[in-house]
């Protein structure tokens, strides 16, 4: 049964247009047919034809409000076996990412030429059996970001802290620079694994203090997916365990600066994935070489820190071992008036290559980064 669900998920979410082709035979609904029809009656003349204009008019809305119907059901039922397949033990959905790993990496290569150049540029003086080892370590942790993201689904905050997956280091800093400042700017990566961050507040911490961070005071930046329905299942997983106020805390990229001059008196944390190769839209900035290549990086992240005069720290998210992360959020700055977005982002850069030297496997290398 449990292998039946994860074969429907993954159907679900790669291949939705099986799915909606069905409802739509349920409903006895072909909503293309019907407009083609009514414009092959629409001629030279049709202006003079309210009647066909309405027709068409109304089978046009049908379709799209159709369409909100068939979404909202597809992004349910994925979610929903997610959650259900929640509920099995880790260590059943870590022998499953090791066989997606396998053949994501083995069978269909998934990116490989990618990886491999990555890693060959990024770590010119390693021979290619060691960056061929790298590269294996990545895609078994590749396996693993998936099955901890399905596991993650029905997370609470008892269940991430008894399970003991993330341990926050450094608690009594967080809150330091917390306090200190109007907000804070969080500038998060691609290691370890970024779809666990939403359990932040449920995790333990390695002092025993708690982090003096509310649900609400929380502001997830991101990037919206090409695909609405994989783009609201990662969306409501991320922020499983979140009772308080769901997908409310994240925010997509275009709207973040609006929200943050509209909540500047309110004390905020706002998080932002940072590595990536800058969005068409955002502009592309040099800061010189990072990971042994000239790099151009987006500053709008650091721009609003600066413009607000937020505390700004780094994620580090280090894989210990199998289930086990320790996430630290290490100080680039009190005050980022202080400093310019270009050096801000220099810091953090320096920061994650010192990462990623220390765990290769641990980052994102199917990402085209240096395009």
């Amino acid at each position: 049964m449990n292998w039946f669900l994860l074969v429907v998920m993954i159907v679900v979410m790669f291949y939705p247009g099986l799915f909606q082709g069905t409802i739509a035979q349920i409903y006895e609904i072909n909503f293309e047919a019907k407009i083609s029809e009514i414009n092959r009656k629409i001629d030279i003349f049709a202006f003079c034809e309210p009647q066909l204009l309405q027709d068409r008019v109304v089978l046009i809305l049908q379709m799209a409000s159709m369409r909100l119907i068939m979404k909202s059901l597809l992004v349910n039922i994925v979610r929903g076996i997610m959650v259900v397949l929640s509920w099995l033990p880790l260590r059943f959905h870590y022998f499953m990412g090791d066989i997606l790993s396998w053949v994501v990496g083995k069978i269909f290569h998934y990116r490989y030429s990618t990886v491999i150049v990555n890693l060959s540029r990024s770590f010119p003086d390693r021979k290619y059996r060691e960056l061929d080892r790298i590269a294996a370590d990545f895609y078994r942790h590749f396996g693993e970001i998936f099955a901890e993201a399905v596991w993650f689904a029905g997370a609470s905050y008892r269940k991430l802290y008894d399970s003991g997956i993330v341990t926050v280091t450094n608690p009594e800093e967080i809150n330091d620079y917390f306090l200190s400042a109007p907000s804070m700017t969080v500038l998060s990566t691609h290691c370890g694994n970024w779809e666990l961050m939403g359990g932040f507040l449920g995790y333990r911490t390695s002092t025993g203090e708690k982090v003096a961070i509310e649900e609400e005071d929380i502001q997830v930046v991101y990037k919206k997916l090409s695909s609405e329905v994989f783009n609201e299942v990662f969306k409501r997983n991320r922020v499983a365990p979140l009772e308080k106020v769901g997908t409310e805390c994240e925010v997509e990229s275009s709207n973040i600066l609006r929200q943050s001059i509209r909540q500047k008196d309110q004390r905020k944390v706002y998080i932002y994935p940072t590595d990536q190769c800058p969005y068409w839209k955002a502009g592309r900035h040099p800061i010189g070489e990072f990971m042994h290549q000239q790099t151009d990086v987006m500053l709008g992240s650091v721009g609003i820190a600066c413009k607000l005069s937020h505390s700004v720290m780094y994620m580090k998210m280090r894989r210990v071992e199998r289930g086990k992360y320790e996430m630290t959020l290490i100080p680039i700055c009190r005050d980022a008036s202080a400093m310019t977005p270009e050096e801000l982002m220099r810091k953090y850069y320096d920061l994650l290559e010192e990462e990623i030297n220390e765990t290769p496997g641990n980052w994102l290398w199917t990402h085209r980064r240096w395009k």
